[in-house]
């Protein structure tokens, strides 16, 4: 069954109206951004949760910011959604000439035809030269954007030929930023630290990792086990704070031992 969201576009239009909400009334596309990252952050901790209880909240709650964005853009294009569906429908046609058409299967070519067909598209929009990796959006979050440059490099050929060659450029990187740590040039530290992180993402991309869910999961792992170390100590009529660190360090290693890997 097709989703119906005219009940939804309803309630967006009634707080629109003359008798609906005044905070919404006052909402723009620019402003309803930063809530739209928000909430798209929220739908992707719900994925990884599995809940799905909390995955259909977060994906409605985005499904609403974005109708609310495409009612008030509306305001200057009347049938913007209905536009805005009907190009993302042909753009997915166009770019799926193995589904649509009789291009090939395999998935490097694939992948290929995907990223021609998406230049060529964006040069039809803009006369000036288009770069190889303009299509990166800028407001990706850093660990996600240096994965998708270096995967879009690579796919041109600009990479390390080897992973033993970009292991040495890592340690090369590493070194770099030993030089400098204790320094007192700020900025020089947090470039050279820059360049390792981008080389570091880079070194788990040839080996099938994204840095970005990586680091997303092994901050979870943290906290579940802080989580568990707060309440050893509680268990034991202390605070975690006013433990020394050799006693904090027990805890933890027995919480690591109690959670295991999870």
């Amino acid at each position: 069954m097709a989703p119906d969201f005219s009940p939804l576009l309803a309630v967006i239009d009634t707080l629109l109206g003359p008798s609906g909400c005044p905070w919404d009334q006052k909402q723009t596309p620019h402003t309803l951004a930063e809530y739209l990252l928000e909430e798209a952050c929220e739908l992707v901790d719900a994925i990884r949760s599995g809940d799905m209880a909390a995955c259909a909240e977060e994906w409605g709650d985005t499904l609403f910011i974005l109708l609310f964005i495409g009612r008030l853009l509306e305001r200057d294009q009347p049938d913007f959604l209905t536009h805005a569906a009907r190009e993302a429908e042909a753009k997915m046609i166009r770019r799926h000439p193995h589904v649509y058409g009789d291009a090939s299967k395999e998935m490097t070519s694939i992948i290929a035809t995907w990223e021609r067909i998406k230049k060529a598209e964006k040069a039809e929009k803009d006369d000036a030269p288009q770069g190889a990796l303009d299509s990166v959006p800028a407001s990706l979050p850093p660990l996600a954007r240096a994965y998708r440059v270096q995967a879009k490099a690579a796919r041109l050929g600009f990479t390390w030929a080897s992973n033993s060659e970009h292991e040495r450029k890592l340690d090369e990187e590493w070194a770099e930023w030993l030089a400098v740590r204790d320094g007192e040039d700020a900025e020089r530290k947090e470039e050279e630290f820059g360049d390792y992180l981008f080389s570091l993402v880079e070194h788990g991309r040839r080996y099938g990792i994204k840095a970005n869910a990586a680091l997303h999961r092994a901050v979870i792992k943290f906290l579940r086990r802080f989580a568990h170390m707060e309440a050893l100590a509680r268990a034991q009529g202390a605070r975690l704070e006013d433990l020394d660190p050799a006693a904090q360090d027990q805890l933890w290693e027995r919480a690591k031992r109690e959670l295991g890997s999870s």
